[in-house]
């Protein structure tokens, strides 16, 4: 069973709300004119809701007299009263959820009838439809739909913890689940593919790299046979040449820095693989990082084919007898994962269609002035599941414009942009080489595994201390 740390975001959307009122500047008393009301949270994942669960009505301040909120009731595959049902109940598909003066919220209860589930596809939407207030003029304005869901959520605010400044952890994104998985970036160090393709991937984000050697005796070779390439087989050289060494940026599986793996066993040379670094220490300057801590050290490792997936052989540089383990494709994941402190098979990515987005540490390339330096660590990155078909593209907010990214639906999707490359989003929201500042005229359109469309912004990466580390970000489904 995969063993993921589950997180749901919680979404204060009254804090949006809060910086959109209007003041009444006329009688100096600062004022809202308007009584705002929205929900709490975008999407509730049906899953999370054994028995019951508190749904929220947040308000822009505390009420200043009696009143309610109506909601329309709309359900999907579920039925009211056999499979879910509310306090206070329906009429009529209207669920009227009552507050008194003074109170800065309001909740109702949402009770699922059938657990465990006999079905996956349920999906009971929340509509605010009124609010029934008398003492001044009441508006909805946020959050005014509420999903409980098995599958697509329509959005929220999640804040992935991948650890702060050494930023340990990788978090993987199931947007239309609202879940998020997280998993320590150094647990794992080869990547084998599970489709068609006989490909092997490094671990990027810890800054793996690998070259050839001419032999295909794993046992012949010595640390002083590689003395050379292990001076190439680096990240961060400032060498073209060094791209070589790892795999491609892009994510296109037929430029692994591995050969494809073939049929012929004589066709599989060995590989000096650089294990990169352990994540570093929390203990840096504001707006730093310390993702590359102690290095890891070298293994020297051979791949054939066997049956329907892999057989790996590694050792130490200097051992002269080697270690095997067959690992089987599975195409229910993208990758199969094989960690060399554990000596095992281990559990990283989720299921190829459940997973969207990934927080991580990432190698790519890097140019100065136009001119290729070859690999490079990038923190602070995002990258799309490009081999679960997620893809996504850039969309840049004119000057001056307030409302586009409020107002971006389906329609204005524009397919034809969309890409597979690893580094769509990656680090295009954000300069930490000199202002350490984020990009408020940029968002993004992604298409999720399920064919889904959503538009995606990040809020933040630094905590209120400016300390790196600390990404928040919002999305929407579009519709």
């Amino acid at each position: 069973m995969m063993k993921y740390l589950l997180q749901v975001g919680l979404v204060l959307s009254s804090l949006f709300m809060m910086t959109s009122c209007e003041k009444d500047s006329k009688n100096g008393n600062n004022v809202a004119k308007e009584f705002i009301v929205a929900f709490d949270e975008q999407s509730i994942s049906y899953s999370e809701i054994k028995d019951s669960k508190e749904l929220k009505i947040v308000f822009s301040e505390p009420a200043l007299s009696d009143g309610s909120v109506e909601l329309r009731l709309t359900p999907t595959k579920a039925i009211y009263d056999v499979d879910f049902s509310t306090v206070p109940s329906a009429k009529e598909s209207i669920v009227t959820v009552p507050f008194i003066k003074g109170a800065k919220d309001v909740s109702f209860l949402f009770k699922n009838l059938i657990y465990p589930y006999d079905r996956t596809d349920k999906t009971v939407q929340f509509d605010i439809v009124k609010v029934n207030y008398s003492a001044k003029e009441a508006k909805v304005q946020g959050y005014n739909v509420m999903v409980v869901s098995f599958d697509t959520a329509i959005g929220g605010v999640l804040t992935p913890e991948i650890g702060g400044p050494s930023q340990p952890k990788q978090v993987y994104v199931d947007l239309g689940g609202k879940a998020m998985y997280a998993i320590q970036r150094d647990s794992w160090d080869l990547a084998f593919y599970s489709d068609k393709d006989f490909r092997v991937k490094l671990n990027g984000s810890i800054y793996m790299a690998t070259g050839v050697v001419s032999s295909t005796d794993i046992d012949k070779v010595r640390e002083s046979d590689v003395t050379d390439l292990k001076a190439k087989v680096q990240i961060g050289t400032f060498e073209a040449s060094n791209v070589a060494y790892i795999d491609n940026p892009e994510g296109n599986i037929a430029y692994t820095a591995i050969n494809e793996i073939k049929l012929n066993d004589a066709d599989n040379k060995v590989y000096l693989v650089n294990l990169g670094f352990r994540p570093g220490s929390n203990n840096v300057a504001a707006g730093s990082v310390s993702v590359a801590g102690e290095s890891r050290g070298w293994k020297k490792i051979r791949v054939l084919r066997k049956e329907n997936g892999y057989l790996l052989q590694y050792a130490n540089l200097n051992d002269t007898t080697h270690k095997e383990v067959y690992i089987e494709k599975n195409p229910v994941y993208n990758f199969a994962f094989f960690s060399f402190d554990s000596n095992s098979i281990v559990d990283v990515e989720p299921t190829k269609k459940k997973w969207d987005l990934n927080f991580t540490v990432f190698t790519n390339t890097v140019d100065q002035q136009g001119d290729p330096k070859g690999s490079y660590g990038f923190s602070d990155f995002i990258v799309n599941n490009r081999y679960g078909g997620v893809t996504a593209y850039k969309v840049t907010i004119p000057a001056k414009d307030k409302t586009m990214y409020k107002s971006f639906a389906l329609a204005d999707v524009d397919q034809s942009l969309l890409s597979l490359d690893l580094r769509t989003i990656g680090g295009t929201w954000r300069d930490v080489a000199n202002d350490k500042k984020l990009f408020n005229n940029i968002f993004y359109v992604i298409k999720d595994a399920k064919g889904n469309f959503y538009k995606m912004r990040v809020l933040s990466f630094m905590n209120d201390k400016g300390e790196r580390g600390y990404p928040k970000f919002e999305y929407s489904l579009l519709r």
